[in-house]
């Protein structure tokens, strides 16, 4: 009888713990609000302030741990902890946009009292039951939900564009739930970053592999970001390229069809190599790697694990010759595209010249006005090069007396000014201020022109501003580039 009460006893115990850990769990949930402040890229001297909300969880260090997109374009940050109704100001760490993560501190030491920060855990299998804890749409107090992992690979993350590994699960989410955790044996195993309204119980997780990215890239006091792969390559599943490159009829790999320019690879990959391993891992003929036994994800997956400024290993065969070598990894994707990764937290770049807005062509800019301006989309494909690290464009053209026959010019790309090329915002803002010519002539690539007598724009520049109600001529950034000579980026 004794030993039965005993067993009893232990047993009533356990489910204490479990029960107060679960209670320390939900303790450290919390929610975040955040009032934004939205650019407006077409008119880029314009914003809109609203609010939003998302989730959160408290980590080591004092930490909370949420999305990017719930902190994106931020002006003022509370949080608030479960089962409270007091909020206290919060401020940004660190964020990473590439990841769609971001960490967050409060000045009050309170705010942590009593809080067990949650641990990370691994990346979990298939079927894996999760629960999604977070303060979505439909009401104030916390919210569970719960699911299991449906799959795991490659994902395009809306909000930087850029493809990682992703946990899909079957869980409902809803807005408000984004940068909550998922959890799993009372670990975290991603991070709540998107749902799909239009489709039923599919929802998407940054993986604890890249939070762990995240967070020791930032030991150093400085956010690097995730390499990317600086060359173009193409699946190998077809039987004829096979035979071509002298790959057999099982062999896998991805051949190389192009280096990006500043993406330092020249001298070690060629065109026309085949990689068929990378850091010894075999990569199939549809591009892909095996993450674990009988789970593929894209190849590149081995690139993003490392940190910039380390080296990836590479097995190739080159004209029939096996090699093997190891290939730096110093440019994550904005370094390399000439349309940079979409634009958070500043305010977009522009100058104003006697009505004339003039502005460099963001992704922010070419996603909203790609329907009507297809032309651009060559630019966003494009890649960086010595000559050329930026697009800038004829915005728009505020009519005037000045520029009367020129009201239809928006989205326009300028290739020259007065006969000289340009190669990026700065570069164009120097020649534009500086010129001393009495005709400001801008050329795009097939040779149409717009002129601007530039004595005229001067003189009627306040008044055109005064117009359209605008305060600046150029944007901050410019503006504090006159007042302390210092060229900005």
């Amino acid at each position: 009888m004794r030993f039965i009460f005993l067993i009893l006893l232990i047993g009533s115990s356990f489910l204490s713990a479990q029960k107060l850990s679960e209670e320390q769990l939900r303790a450290a949930i919390v929610k975040v609000y955040t009032v934004v402040k939205n650019p407006n890229y077409s008119f880029p001297w314009s914003s809109s302030i609203h609010q939003v909300s998302g989730s959160g969880s408290i980590i080591e260090g004092q930490r909370i741990l949420t999305n990017a997109h719930v902190v994106a374009n931020r002006t003022f940050i509370e949080v608030q902890r479960y089962g409270e109704r007091h909020r206290y100001i919060a401020h940004v760490e660190a964020v990473s946009h590439q990841l769609d993560l971001a960490l967050l501190k409060v000045d009050d030491p309170h705010f942590f009292d009593g809080i067990k920060p949650l641990e990370l855990g691994d990346l979990p299998q298939i079927e894996q039951k999760v629960s999604v804890y977070g303060f979505p749409m439909g009401g104030d107090t916390l919210s569970v939900t719960a699911g299991v992992v449906s799959r795991i690979e490659h994902q395009r993350y809306v909000h930087s564009g850029e493809n990682f590994l992703a946990i899909q699960i079957d869980a409902a989410v809803n807005p408000g739930n984004s940068g909550g955790p998922a959890i799993s044996d009372g670990k975290i195993v991603g991070v709540v970053m998107e749902g799909i309204q239009k489709a039923q119980s599919i929802s998407y997780l940054v993986p604890t592999v890249m939070v762990r990215h995240f967070l020791t890239d930032l030991k150093d006091g400085h956010l690097d970001g995730v390499p990317a792969f600086a060359a173009l390559t193409q699946a190998t599943e077809n039987p004829t390229l096979k035979k071509h490159y002298g790959l057999s009829p099982r062999q896998g790999g991805v051949l190389v069809d192009k280096l990006i320019p500043t993406g330092g690879l020249k001298g070690i990959l060629k065109k026309g190599d085949v990689i068929t391993a990378i850091d010894g891992h075999p990569i199939q003929e549809d591009a892909t790697v095996a993450f674990r036994s009988h789970e593929f994800t894209n190849y590149e997956y081995y690139v993003q694990l490392h940190q910039l400024g380390e080296k990836v290993r590479l097995d190739l065969i080159r004209k029939g010759k096996k090699l093997h070598v190891e290939a730096p990894l110093r440019k994550k994707a904005d370094d390399l595209l000439l349309v940079g990764t979409y634009r958070y937290d500043r305010m977009p770049r522009y100058a104003i010249l006697g009505g004339y807005v003039f502005s460099p062509l963001t992704r922010n800019l070419a996603v909203r006005v790609a329907r009507s301006r297809i032309d651009l989309i060559p630019f966003v494909e494009d890649f960086v090069h010595k000559d050329r690290k930026e697009v800038v464009l004829l915005l728009r053209v505020l009519p005037s007396a000045l520029s009367r026959g020129n009201y239809s010019y928006s989205y326009w790309p300028i290739e020259s000014i007065n006969g000289q090329k340009i190669v990026d915002f700065n570069d164009f803002y120097r020649k534009l201020t500086r010129s001393k010519d009495r005709i400001i002539v801008l050329k795009n690539k097939m040779g149409e022109e717009v002129d601007i007598d530039r004595a005229l724009a001067l003189k009627m520049q306040p008044s055109i501003l005064r117009r359209y109600n605008i305060e600046y001529d150029r944007s901050p950034d410019l503006r504090r580039e006159k007042e302390t000579g210092k060229s900005a980026r």
